[in-house]
């Protein structure tokens, strides 16, 4: 089974051939147009079946597969943070898309918003196995010392949980000291930032059989960020 997850920086309408390619089970995008409010017949067909999440129909959360028919949405509450999108896939595993946003908040955007969604329900995450996918647009090196629910602490909590980053655990990389960027901002290779991930449960590390960030620079020609996939054995 293939995850893959990657910030389309919109317009997913004119890209998901391309992605296509990387030949996934679940496809989890950021920043991808509602499907049922375009007029492009070949993403509404591709993302048929699949789930949606966002406040601006151009741009949200979505999570798509070639087997719609696997794919359930998980109603877990606290859906005011934003931006993240539960769902299962079959009776294998759940996953939980992410995209982290400023959301209007003075405290606790960005991965605030993970920190808060993950103490509402973080019961959940122990349920099934787990794979969380997404763009948290954060990184530890940007904690800040007066603050209970940096990057760290949440990588911190989800340890406790049995949940791991596969970058980190792949390549013994410490958070905050990644060799490979995920995200050029303005698409400028001398801009680099980490800040994708894929984190897995304890009971999925030994079924991993490959994890990539796919660097090629064409895809820069897409995005801004780079897509990370997973390759688990099941």
């Amino acid at each position: 089974m293939r995850i893959v997850t990657w910030n389309c920086h919109g317009a997913f309408r004119k890209k998901y051939l391309e992605l296509e390619k990387l030949n996934a089970d679940v496809y989890v995008i950021q920043e991808c147009e509602d499907p049922n409010h375009v007029r492009h017949e070949g993403y509404r067909e591709w993302s048929s079946g699949g789930i949606w999440t966002g406040a601006n129909r151009n741009k949200g959360l979505g999570i798509f597969s070639p087997t719609p028919e696997k794919l359930g949405y998980l109603s877990w509450p606290a859906s005011i943070y934003e931006l993240f999108l539960p769902c299962s896939f079959g009776n294998q595993l759940n996953v939980l898309g992410v995209w982290t946003k400023q959301a209007n908040s003075p405290n606790f955007a960005y991965i605030g918003q993970f920190w808060r969604y993950l103490q509402d329900n973080w019961p959940r995450f122990v349920e099934s196995p787990l794979i969380i996918a997404g763009d948290f647009n954060s990184n530890s090196r940007w904690d800040e010392w007066d603050r209970w629910w940096n990057h760290s602490d949440v990588v911190n909590q989800l340890a406790s949980l049995g949940i791991e980053s596969l970058y980190h655990r792949c390549t013994g990389e410490a958070q905050g000291e990644e060799i490979q960027p995920t995200f050029f901002m303005h698409r400028r290779i001398s801009r680099p930032y980490h800040i994708d991930y894929l984190f897995a449960s304890q009971s999925l590390l030994a079924r991993v059989v490959d994890f990539k960030v796919h660097d090629d620079p064409a895809w820069l020609e897409l995005s801004d960020h780079l897509p990370i996939s997973l390759e688990l054995r099941l």
